[in-house]
């Protein structure tokens, strides 16, 4: 397995379980409400969810190859910061919501099915919760390093269906919050790996430059073995410069500050009137 499909499998193992639980709590609610012939509406939302997220991906990949030299660097760079802006989101997003996540769900399909549009209730409530998550999964696909990211994926998203199968199929009890602050922690290093890799894109397109900090081209190159793999994972860079360096501390630090304040909180507002679910 390929530096790139390490980080692909990281990706597609965090945001999966994300779209795991949510459309098993849809399914497990119909279920215990005795609506279960109104799941297939989730399956088609499901279904049209990842039609559109994979469109996306291959629209993404299609751009890619129509731009050439600073155009391309400018594009992949652009690409990086916005997956690192949205992965930062959506990390304070679950840990601020996760526990409101299963009466949010069950909130929106009993007022789908009080309407008595079940039907395009159902299917819009699968849609929209699915295709955001499915949407990101491929635009942080696509800015991830390196070439060959599909075994991960695959690996990733098996794993993730397996896991939301022990949960609402088999009923085992797993312990999520710590598999989400575990991967949180993970997707952050990734981040600030993202957004460093996006300065270099500007770098090399010549927006932006500086003098570079070290070089160990010759020793541990970024493209190959080791480096790569690091180069995935962490960010690492053989010849970064100052600003890449200094955007990659400054990032941790806004993280670290944005963590110990309410400031997040603020902007992502509870659902006051749910009960947490266990």
């Amino acid at each position: 397995m390929s530096a790139a499909d390490i980080s692909a499998l990281l990706i597609a193992l965090r945001e999966g379980v994300e779209m795991a639980l949510i459309v098993g709590i849809v399914l497990a609610y119909l279920g215990n409400i005795g609506a279960r012939t109104a799941q297939r509406w989730v399956w088609l939302g499901v279904g049209a969810a990842a039609l559109v997220s994979v469109g996306f991906l291959g629209i993404l990949n299609l751009l890619e190859r129509e731009f050439e030299g600073a155009v391309e660097q400018i594009y992949e760079g652009t690409a990086m910061l916005l997956a690192a802006a949205f992965l930062t989101w959506m990390i304070f997003w679950m840990l601020q919501r996760s526990r409101y996540m299963k009466s949010e769900l069950q909130g929106g399909v009993a007022e789908a099915l009080a309407r008595g549009g079940a039907a395009g209730g159902l299917f819009a409530l699968a849609f929209f919760t699915v295709v955001r998550e499915g949407v990101e999964t491929a635009l942080l696909l696509f800015a991830a390093p390196g070439q060959g990211k599909l075994l991960g994926a695959v690996i990733g998203f098996a794993a993730a269906i397996g896991i939301g199968v022990l949960i609402y199929a088999y009923g085992r009890r797993i312990e999520l919050r710590t598999f989400f602050r575990v991967t949180g922690t993970l997707l952050v290093v990734f981040a600030a790996g993202l957004l460093t890799h996006g300065v270099h894109e500007f770098v090399e397109a010549g927006l932006a430059g500086g003098p570079t900090v070290f070089d160990l081209s010759a020793t541990l190159p970024d493209d190959a073995g080791l480096g790569s793999i690091l180069r995935s994972l962490l960010g690492y860079s053989a010849d970064p410069t100052w600003l890449e360096v200094a955007v990659y501390v400054a990032y941790f630090v806004v993280v670290w500050a944005l963590s110990k304040t309410k400031l997040i909180g603020r902007m992502v507002p509870r659902v006051t009137e749910a009960r947490p679910s266990v």
